[in-house]
């Protein structure tokens, strides 16, 4: 047994033991194109984790057309502008969500959010390092496209899931992200979740399609059928109403499904590295 080896047997016997948390599984929820339901995944994917016992932090990196906050019918004070202002800081922007999920909540309408500048993203790191609130699973709800704030927090987390729907704007930029992010980022891991979907065999079909080009034209990369969420008309009645369709319908199909996807990601033992060169910076955010 090497050092390497060692070091690493003793870290995890550590880690066992409880004498410091592990750290969280950090998962970027992301698309090509807006309109497909990557909030309303992000968030009842948080409450199905919370569900099953885990710690979770939501954060809505839409940083300037944020929308938890609406989808939950909450009021946040401050957001993630106050913080990039130095007026706030994250522990005190933070409000609790569904089921006890905590939230950092972003902007909206605010244009100087749209596009990151470098300075910003050094202390946002900074801030977020310093967090010591302890997690599970740290999920990013993105905004969707190929812009420079989409790809920052794509390349921040561990875990990609890319979300999209059957139509085929959907399906053409959703390949336009992953080509993105594969040949300029060297990212070679995706997650496919398929949302509205009529049946499973339909979601199968638009995943092939994905793959089929991915397969061509972008070669070493792993693209991961996730499953899909069913067409279901609870959705947008709990949209409505400002709940989580998890919460105010649990029967529904798509309920199901959610909490069907937070057991999988729950039961897996997810890969123990990054891919590629991207450094996972929040690997001291919980850093006790």
């Amino acid at each position: 047994m090497n050092q390497a080896e060692t070091l690493q047997n003793i870290t995890s016997a550590a880690a066992g033991a409880g004498l410091y948390p592990a750290p969280p599984r950090v998962i970027c929820i992301t698309s090509g194109k807006g309109g497909v339901g990557k909030t309303n995944v992000a968030v009842n994917l948080a409450y199905g984790l919370r569900q099953k016992g885990k710690r979770v932090l939501l954060l809505d990196a839409d940083l300037n057309l944020a929308n938890i906050d609406v989808l939950l019918g909450l009021t946040p004070r401050y957001n993630l502008h106050n913080v990039f202002q130095g007026e706030k800081t994250l522990r005190e922007i933070l409000i609790e969500g569904p089921a006890g999920m905590r939230i950092l909540p972003a902007s909206s309408g605010i244009m100087e959010m749209a596009d990151l500048n470098e300075g910003q993203k050094l202390a946002f790191m900074t801030e977020i390092e310093a967090f010591d609130h302890a997690m599970d699973y740290l999920l990013i709800d993105t905004g969707a496209g190929i812009n420079n704030n989409v790809v920052y927090f794509n390349l921040a987390a561990r875990e990609r899931i890319v979300v999209l729907s059957p139509e085929p704007t959907s399906l053409t930029d959703a390949y336009a992200l992953i080509k993105v992010l594969s040949l300029q980022h060297d990212v070679k891991s995706f997650r496919i979740l398929i949302n509205s979907a009529q049946s499973e065999k339909d979601a199968m079909q638009v995943f092939r399609k994905l793959s089929l080009v991915a397969d061509r034209f972008l070669p070493s990369l792993s693209l991961d059928f996730l499953g899909h969420v069913p067409y279901d008309s609870k959705l947008p009645q709990a949209v409505r109403k400002q709940r989580l369709v998890s919460e105010l319908f649990p029967e529904a199909s798509s309920s199901r499904s959610f909490m069907r996807l937070a057991h999988k990601l729950v039961e897996e033992t997810p890969e123990p590295l990054a891919d590629g060169n991207i450094k996972f910076f929040w690997q001291g955010l919980f850093d006790l």
